[in-house]
C-alpha cells in the first residue's frame, strides 16, 4: 500500500478553504481532515473535536513539550497547531491528509516533511475577502481589521508554495484540487518501483 500525501493547504482567512475543502471531501472517501487545536474560543455552531480541539493555553503548551504537536503557530493571539500522532497513522493506512494551517505552520511542516504536498488559496481580490469576513458577522471591527492587515503580509507567502488555487467559483477551486491530488500521486519520485514492477510482469497498478 502506497504511503498517503501530506498535503498543506493555507489561505488568508476568509479565503474560503474550509468550505473548498468540504466541497473535495464530498468527491473522494479517502481523504481526511486533520483537526487542528487551537487556543481561541469557539464560534457558534463549532464543535470541539469536528472543527478544532479548543484547549486552554496551559494544555496546548503541554502538547508542545511533549513532543505531540507536528506544528504550532500563534496567529491573532492565539495558538494553532496541528496534533501528530494521528497524522503519521493515517498516512500509513494510505489516506491523504490534509491540514488547514496558516503560513508559519506551513512553512514549519514543509522543513520536517519535505515530501509534503502545499497548496496556497488566493481569493480574487482584497475587496472579496474583506465582503467574506464582514459576512461572517462573527467578530469586532478591531478583529477584522486585524485579519486583513495579516491578509496582505501572508499572500505574498505563495510564492513559497507548490501551487496556487485561485478561489474564484467554489466548483472549479475543489476541481483544481482534486488535479493536483492525481497529480502528485503520478509523480515518479512517488512511483520508484513501477519501472521495476512493468518489467517484472508484477500485479497490475489498479
Amino acid at each position: 500500500m502506497s504511503k498517503g500525501l501530506l498535503v498543506v493547504v493555507s489561505a488568508p482567512s476568509g479565503g474560503g478553504k474550509g468550505t473548498i475543502l468540504k466541497e473535495l471531501f464530498s468527491r473522494d472517501s479517502n481523504l481526511v481532515f486533520s483537526v487542528s487545536a487551537t487556543t481561541r474560543s469557539p464560534r457558534p455552531g463549532e464543535v470541539h473535536g469536528k472543527h478544532y480541539y479548543f484547549l486552554s493555553r496551559e494544555e496546548f503548551q503541554k502538547l508542545i513539550s511533549e513532543g505531540k504537536m507536528l506544528e504550532h503557530a500563534e496567529y491573532c493571539g492565539n495558538f494553532y497547531g496541528t496534533p501528530k500522532g494521528p497524522v503519521e497513522a493515517w498516512r500509513e493506512e494510505g489516506k491523504d491528509v490534509f491540514l488547514e494551517i496558516d503560513v508559519a505552520g506551513g512553512a514549519q511542516i514543509k522543513r520536517l516533511v519535505p515530501d509534503c504536498v502545499s497548496i496556497f488559496i488566493l481569493p480574487p481580490s482584497m475587496k472579496v475577502l474583506e465582503k467574506r469576513l464582514r459576512a461572517r458577522g462573527t467578530e469586532e471591527e478591531a478583529v477584522i481589521e486585524k485579519r486583513l492587515l495579516t491578509a496582505r503580509k501572508e499572500i505574498p507567502c505563495a510564492k513559497d508554495y507548490d501551487y496556487i488555487v485561485f478561489n474564484d467559483r467554489l466548483e472549479d477551486a475543489a476541481a483544481d484540487l482534486a488535479s493536483i491530488l492525481k497529480a502528485e500521486k503520478l509523480k515518479y519520485t512517488r512511483n520508484t518501483d513501477s519501472i521495476e514492477r512493468v518489467l517484472n510482469n508484477a500485479e497490475t497498478f489498479r
